[in-house]
C-alpha cells in the first residue's frame, strides 16, 4: 500500500453515486398481501485472539511469502487448505502479472465462499504476500531482502482465518466471500530512487476486479483488513473509505465504539491511503473500506529519526516481525468485524 499524499497515483477514478449503505431492513409495500417471513437474528460469535495469533505466527513461519518462491507457494497451499478445513468453497485464483520492473509474479488469489446460495454478500479480504524489499530498513545492506510481514500481510489473514473458523460454527445471515489477495506489496521500491509509475501496487486485487470468480460478482459492501496486529494500534478514517462510502466507515467504527474498543477505532480522519480496497470499489462498483493502522502523532522511532510515512517504525523492515503483533488489537478488529456480519438480516 502507498500514501497517495506521496505517491500520486492517477487514473482512480472515484465513483461518487457509489451505493449508500444502509443498516435499516426495506420498508415492506403497504399494498402487498403478504409478509416476508423474519429473519432469526444470529448470535455474534466470540473472536478468539489466540487463534488468529497462531494463524499469522504459521504464515511467518513459511518464511517471507514473495511470488515465485517455494514459501510462497508453500503457504498458498496451508491457506487454501485452512479455508476448505473451515467449511468454504475455496477457488485458487492463479495469476500471470507484471510487477514495476517488468518481471512476472505467478500470484494466486485465494477465495472461500460462504452461503454461496445467498444473493447479499459481504466481501472481506486482505493481502497475504510480504513486501521483497525492506527498503525502510535502517541498515542499507539489508534493503535488498524480503521481509517476514508478520504485521503487513498476515495480521489480516489471521484474523479473516479466524473468522472463517466461527463462520462454519454458526452461518450469519449473509454470503460471506473472503478474499486473500496476492501481489498487494510488489510496489517499486523507494530506496532504488526509480520514477514513479502508475497502478504498481495491489497487483493481485486488480487482477481480481477484472476477473472476478463470480461473473459479474458484487457485494453489499467490502471490509479490507491491512496492517491489523500491531500493539496499540490505531485505525482512523481512510480517505478513499471515507469518499467510497462515509456511511459505512461511520457505521463500523460506531460497532467498535459501542462494544469496547473506541481506544483502537479513532473517529478522525487520517491519510488517504492505495490500498486493495481502491482497486475493488473502482473495478467491481461496490464501496470497499480500509482498517488499517496510522500512526498521526509522534512519528519519530526510537533513535529519534523521523518517519516519512505513517505506518508504524518497523514497516517495510526486517522488524516487522511476530513481536509487533498484539493480541489485545487483534481481538479488538476481529470482534468488530464479526459484529458487523452477524448483525446482517
Amino acid at each position: 500500500m502507498q500514501i497517495t499524499l506521496k505517491h500520486t497515483t492517477a487514473g482512480l477514478a472515484i465513483v461518487a453515486s457509489l451505493l449508500f449503505f444502509g443498516c435499516n431492513a426495506h420498508k415492506s409495500d403497504k399494498k402487498s398481501t403478504t409478509t416476508k417471513a423474519k429473519v432469526q437474528q444470529v448470535a455474534t460469535p466470540v473472536f478468539n485472539a489466540d487463534s488468529a495469533y497462531q494463524y499469522i505466527n504459521n504464515q511467518v513461519d513459511f518464511g517471507p511469502r514473495v511470488p515465485n518462491t517455494k514459501e510462497h507457494t508453500a503457504c498458498a497451499q496451508y491457506l487454501a487448505n485452512e479455508l476448505k478445513r473451515f467449511g468454504a468453497d475455496v477457488i485458487v485464483q492463479e495469476a500471470d502479472v507484471i510487477a514495476f520492473d517488468n518481471s512476472v509474479l505467478k500470484a494466486k488469489n485465494i477465495i472461500g465462499q460462504y452461503n454461496t446460495n445467498l444473493k447479499k454478500r459481504v466481501l472481506l479480504c486482505a493481502h497475504w504476500d510480504t513486501r521483497p524489499f525492506a527498503d525502510h530498513d535502517r541498515d542499507p545492506s539489508k534493503r535488498d531482502l524480503a521481509i517476514d510481514g508478520a504485521n503487513d500481510g498476515a495480521s489480516g489473514v489471521g484474523v479473516l482465518l479466524e473468522i472463517a473458523r466461527q463462520i462454519n460454527i454458526t452461518q450469519p445471515n449473509v454470503g460471506i466471500d473472503i478474499i486473500f489477495f496476492d501481489a498487494e506489496d510488489h510496489g517499486q521500491p523507494d530506496h532504488r530512487n526509480l520514477p514513479a509509475i502508475e497502478n504498481d501496487w495491489c497487483l493481485g486485487s486488480q487482477y481480481w476486479g477484472k476477473n472476478p470468480h463470480v461473473e459479474n460478482y458484487r457485494a453489499s459492501y467490502g471490509i479490507l483488513l491491512d496492517m491489523v496486529g500491531a500493539p496499540n494500534a490505531s485505525f482512523y478514517f481512510e480517505g478513499y473509505s471515507m469518499s467510497f462510502n462515509p456511511g459505512l466507515v461511520n457505521y463500523i467504527w460506531d460497532i467498535a465504539s459501542e462494544i469496547g474498543y473506541d481506544y483502537h477505532f479513532k473517529k478522525e480522519r487520517g491519510h488517504t491511503i492505495t490500498d486493495d480496497h481502491v482497486y475493488v470499489t473502482q473495478l467491481r462498483n461496490f464501496p470497499c473500506i480500509d482498517i488499517i493502522q496510522q500512526v498521526m502523532e509522534d512519528r519519530f522511532d526510537k533513535n529519534g529519526d523521523y518517519i516519512n510515512h505513517s505506518f508504524g517504525s518497523y514497516w517495510h523492515t526486517h522488524n516487522d516481525n511476530m513481536s509487533n503483533i498484539d493480541k489485545g488489537t487483534l481481538k479488538a478488529v476481529g470482534q468488530t468485524v464479526l459484529e458487523v456480519i452477524y448483525r446482517e438480516n
